[in-house]
């Protein structure tokens, strides 16, 4: 099969397209044949090996633990290990495998049965690979790490990219009133997906304001941990997706005085959140953003987009 290796840290064009063996399922694993994968900025840390602290957490000191990048798959079912019932050969299915070995930049992968959920009916390939890891996150920051009620005013720092156009639909979702912040041709778009409020960033400093917010649900981390928490009110909880050492570390001692409170996510791939995007998809509440698809050999050209930040909502792989 053809997949991207990747045998070195560094820049997107160190990746290469191969060919190598197909995999073999054991006995609590599916081999799935992927139609699309999909980026995440994780991916991109992964490959380049930076910040240095993405190899400390195991991913390889000197050189990548895993040879085939990528975690979000969208595909279909080849084959099944004896042990797995849930799912038979001909099935569509999803999932983000970043947990379990990656691999999801090539033609094929065997990946464990618990880690993937039937396709919602309603989207393409290309539509359910956005999915898995973008929409967790954003569900978990927003649900379990910002305990979101109905009627608070949530306010999401990064609007418009791959996490943060799940984060406006799941907020939406749970009953809140929404201000979404991003760049001023993004406005339209965020107001699509149902944000009650818009503010380009560009022309107007959210911190500096007026407004208090429920909830802040952080994704790009371009302000400091004391400017977050000036329009949180009195019992507000900040929440960082992107990493910020100060909301690690100064989190547990603003939530011992018992009123606001930062914390950060290390968002936890498992099937039982993505059946619950599955349902919130096939109801129409929430849909994938698919800013631009490149084909499996074009993987350097889809990270350097992502990189740039000029995207909207997700960058997709075709693998088939």
């Amino acid at each position: 099969m053809k997949a991207i290796v990747q045998t070195k840290f560094g820049p997107p064009e160190i990746l290469e397209l191969q060919e190598v063996a197909n995999p073999i399922p054991g006995e609590n694993e599916v081999l799935v044949r992927i139609v699309a994968a999909s980026i995440n900025y994780g991916d991109k840390a992964l490959v380049k090996g930076e910040p240095f602290l993405v190899r400390l957490m195991g991913y390889g000191l000197f050189k990548p633990k895993h040879a085939i990048p990528g975690g979000d798959i969208a595909g279909l079912v080849e084959a099944v290990g004896q042990n797995v019932k849930q799912f038979q050969p001909g099935d569509a299915v999803f999932g983000d495998i970043g947990g379990s070995g990656f691999g999801a930049l090539a033609e094929y992968v065997a990946a464990p049965a618990e880690v993937l959920a039937l396709k919602p009916a309603n989207l393409t390939f290309e539509e359910a690979t956005a999915v898995p890891q973008a929409a967790v996150v954003a569900l978990q920051g927003l649900r379990d790490r910002g305990q979101i009620q109905p009627g608070q005013n949530v306010l999401i720092n990064g609007a418009s990219g791959g996490v943060g156009t799940f984060a406006v639909q799941i907020a939406k979702a749970f009953g809140a009133e929404v201000t979404a912040v991003c760049s001023a041709k993004n406005l339209d778009l965020v107001r699509s997906l149902g944000a009650d409020h818009v503010i380009d960033y560009t022309q107007t400093d959210f911190t500096t304001g007026a407004q208090r917010y429920d909830l802040i649900f952080d994704i790009v981390a371009n302000r400091s941990l004391a400017d977050y928490l000036r329009v949180l009110t009195p019992q507000g909880i900040y929440v960082a997706c992107a990493f910020k050492a100060t909301a690690l570390l100064l989190g547990p001692i603003l939530s011992r005085k018992k009123g606001k409170k930062a914390r950060s996510l290390i968002h936890k791939p498992n099937q039982k959140d993505l059946v619950f995007m599955k349902e919130l998809l096939e109801s129409g509440q929430v849909k994938p953003v698919i800013d631009r698809c490149f084909p499996l050999s074009e993987v350097a050209e889809g990270m350097r987009w992502l990189e740039n930040g000029r995207h909207r909502g997700k960058v997709v792989i075709l693998t088939s």
